[in-house]
């Protein structure tokens, strides 16, 4: 039934009555959005159970996506959003002198994430709703999440992220669908009357986990799919093991925070466990789930389910679907290994070494005994098949088990049929680089998948002063298809049209400057470039090459007070992990050199650095619509996809951009007149590697600029980093560099020149814009999903529910 205005006001003050007792003049803001949320849980429940019920019914195949991350952001604009209420909503609340704007600040970000692979997990989740595809989220209910990021004389501080504090309004405990994980102790194998092997578990310990649903509403299409987060709790058995408060918190801390200290052995064992526990619960549910509702014979499980290991932390769904195939459902080694390789698939999101998750023989053994004794029999058997195949020093190097170590990255590709990369370029490194190996042994199961970004969110409901522009300049249809944005192209000529994007990012840019202005206190300009780096912190993304050119331009200003450089405001957004020594040193002195500039009265505001607090993705909505430049300048080869390239992209930002990840697609989008590229490519970065030619300090010698900008880091130019930078230092000249910072250098100041100039040109600058914003359709995480849902998944959409009760 369709809801009108004045049905929801009498439903809003009816529901305030119900929770709190009170009318809506008493009502604080806190208790108005719990109202609300309230009333828009009961828009989408019909949905919800009638998308289940179909599902079922119809025993549609369903994908299952496991990710260790979700960062889905705040619920309620997006709900009304895709409820197709949002507008309504708005004056709604307005006639009854309610700002909509206020309520959705009072949602807490949901923690579950840290950065790109969290939101490429959420975005999965709302496109998979919105193209009408069966597929649910798998994941961990963090109390805490990774933290929340403060900074205390310019030093990261972590704190604890209470975002629970207040309940949490979208999801449903669901306690009947707990389950038991079985963790620790020793695990021995006995032969049975058969002369099968059955596993007989000591000393034990068992979690019961209990999961919290989450709906995800898709886009105006009546169709309600589920996040399922899993929470640890003690099973009332087990209630005299935990007697003592700190074993009670032990066991609670294993959902506690997102990517626990793995600089120790306890915080490894810690890490280890999670990922098993929301594995295990997962995979659990499933098979009680398909045996309950389907009732098919389990050798047709790949039939009706597909499990998506999304990079390595999900890994060990590959020997759990082995243990339940096994041990619980008495299949033969040979018919659940067919069935889990069917079932399995698995994105890899990294290139880095360090980032390719591997644990010790021994923790592994100690914590999770069952899932180690099924690895190495996978790892045997592996070897067994492949040593008559293949050379013994390939075989060697692409097994599970070696150097003492269980390799994760291995199990996932040997136990799935389908190994993706992120981007054309990452895949194409994987195949030819970093698992050249396995694409030797396994060339079918490689292939490619860009990520994309929800572009409902990162448009529709972040930007809307764009959105009018394009509503009014293209027409709606790109709200449902964000390939016709290209619609866009034709008005590229048109003043009128470019000024009104001009207007509209004006408006954005002064939200921001707001914002700036009341949780830092420093005064920005909308006239300057809104030139902003928003990512994880980390040496390969290179935030420290950006704030090498801030003390360049800083520098010159100083020589040269009348040069006619543009303003500029540097933005960055950045966490680095608690034990990331190295991030946290970068974020220190990007923070003095931010104290020197700001207040220094020679640069007279032409620079401005900000380095925003706790980045999340409350606040790269206020940042990504505001910004100018997009900066994408990690070391070519490093970065497998990036999406804050595409959301700023989306957005009217400029990218200056190496050729890394989905970089180089977005240049083959918009052409290369309308981006800025410089840098090594990655062809360039390998042959340093080969022939080992590459001398920072040689750069440093010939080089007197680059001499000048180091130098500040240890003569005191900039102040407070006596330790910081000389560690800044000695680590691109002393350890020559390790992602060719020097070697860019050059060519990003060029880069930043160009810049410079095409700003002063209005026309210009606001034509790039339009041509990125027109070309940033085929991003868009809809179609990403597809093509997952077509070629590994193999699950269909369906028709509207409506049409479906019709």
């Amino acid at each position: 039934m369709a809801l009108d205005k004045e049905m929801f006001k009498k439903e809003l003050k009816q529901r305030l009555r119900e929770n709190y007792a009170m009318e809506l003049e008493d009502a604080t803001e806190q208790e108005l959005f719990y109202t609300l949320g309230t009333l828009v849980k009961a828009r989408y429940s019909d949905a919800w159970g009638d998308t289940w019920k179909y599902y079922v019914n119809k025993k549609k195949k369903q994908v299952y996506y496991f990710s260790i991350e979700f960062l889905p952001g705040k619920m309620l604009k997006s709900n009304l959003l895709n409820l197709g209420i949002l507008d309504m909503t708005r004056e709604a609340l307005a006639d009854l002198g309610i700002d909509l704007e206020k309520l959705a600040e009072v949602e807490k970000d949901m923690a579950l994430g840290n950065g790109g692979l969290g939101r490429l997990a959420s975005c999965f989740m709302d496109s998979i709703a919105s193209c009408a595809l069966p597929g649910n989220g798998n994941g961990i209910r963090y109390d805490y999440g990774l933290f929340k990021q403060r900074f205390v004389d310019g030093y990261q501080v972590e704190l604890p992220d209470e975002w629970l504090q207040s309940g949490n309004i979208w999801e449903v405990r669901r306690e009947s669908k707990a389950v038991n994980v079985r963790v620790g102790g020793h695990v021995y194998l006995t032969k049975t009357n058969n002369g099968k092997l059955k596993p007989i578990y000591e000393n034990e310990r068992v979690l019961r986990a209990v999961p919290y649903d989450t709906a995800m509403v898709g886009y105006e299409n009546n169709v309600v799919n589920t996040l399922r987060l899993w929470s640890v709790e003690i099973p009332d058995f087990e209630e005299d093991k935990y007697q003592s408060i700190q074993g009670r918190r032990e066991l609670e801390d294993l959902t506690a925070v997102l990517y626990p200290d793995d600089s120790n052995e306890h915080g490894r064992l810690i890490r280890l466990t999670q990922e098993y526990f929301f594995v295990s619960a997962g995979i659990q549910s499933i098979i009680r789930r398909y045996k309950k509702r389907i009732q098919k014979p389990i050798q047709k499980l790949s039939e009706y389910v597909s499990i998506h290991i999304n990079d390595t932390h999900p890994a060990l769904c590959v020997p759990e679907m082995m243990r339940i195939l096994v041990d619980e459902e008495d299949l033969s080694w040979e018919q659940a290994w067919d069935i889990t390789v069917k079932v399995m698939s698995y994105t890899n999101h990294t290139i880095m070494a360090e980032a390719l998750e591997k644990w010790t023989i021994e923790l592994m053994r100690r914590t999770l005994p069952r899932m180690y004794q099924i690895i190495e029999e996978i790892d045997a058997r592996y070897v067994r098949s492949m040593q008559e195949i293949h050379p013994h020093d390939l075989v060697e190097r692409t097994r599970i088990i070696r150097d003492g170590q269980v390799h994760m990255a291995h199990l996932s590709i040997i136990g799935s049929h389908s190994t993706n990369g992120v981007a054309k370029l990452h895949s194409d490194l994987l195949k030819f680089v970093v698992l050249h190996d396995f694409y030797i042994i396994y060339p079918d199961r490689f292939n490619n998948k860009t990520n994309g970004i929800a572009q409902r969110r990162w448009l529709q409901i972040v930007n809307e002063p764009l959105a009018h522009v394009l509503d009014e300049t293209i027409g709606k249809t790109w709200k449902q298809d964000s390939g016709d944005l290209k619609l866009l192209m034709n008005y590229q000529s048109d003043q009128v049209v470019l000024d009104r994007l001009a207007k509209a990012k004006k408006i954005n840019k002064q939200a921001l400057a707001d914002y700036i202005a009341e949780t830092t206190g420093i005064e920005v300009g909308t006239d300057a470039i809104f030139d902003v780096q928003i990512k994880r912190l980390h040496a390969y993304k290179r935030q420290l090459l950006n704030l090498l050119h801030i003390m360049k331009l800083y520098q010159d200003l100083k020589e040269n007070p009348g040069s006619n450089m543009q303003k500029r405001v540097f933005i960055f957004g950045a966490k680095a992990a608690p034990s990331y020594h190295y991030a946290k040193v970068i974020i220190k002195c990007i923070n003095e050199a931010a104290n020197l500039i700001n207040n220094d009265p020679d640069i007279n505001d032409r620079i401005k650095v900000i380095f925003l607090e706790n980045y999340n993705v409350t606040l790269a909505e206020k940042i990504i619509p505001a910004a100018d430049v997009s900066e994408q300048i990690s070391l070519a080869s490093k970065e497998a996809s990036g999406t804050s390239n595409m959301k700023l992209m989306l957005n009217g930002a400029v990218t200056l951009a190496t050729l890394d990840g989905a970089n180089v697609e977005i240049r083959d989008a918009v052409g290369d007149d309308n981006i800025y590229i410089f840098g090594l490519t990655e062809k360039e970065v390998y042959e340093y590697y080969e022939n080992q030619g590459y001398s920072a300090q040689q750069l440093y010698d010939e080089n007197p600029v680059i001499r000048r900008v180091l130098n500040a880091f240890i003569d005191g130019t900039i102040p407070n980093i006596v330790y910081e930078g000389r560690e800044i230092f000695d680590s691109l000249i002393k350890h020559n560099d390790e992602y060719f910072l020097l070697r860019d250098f050059d060519s990003y100041v060029r880069a930043q020149e160009e810049i410079d100039k095409a700003y002063g040109d209005h026309t210009f600058w606001q034509r790039m814009s339009l041509i990125n914003i027109a070309n940033a359709g085929r991003f868009s995480s809809d179609e990403t999903v597809r093509r997952y849902a077509e070629d590994i998944w193999k699950i269909e959409p369906k028709d509207s529910l409506v049409a479906e009760k019709g």
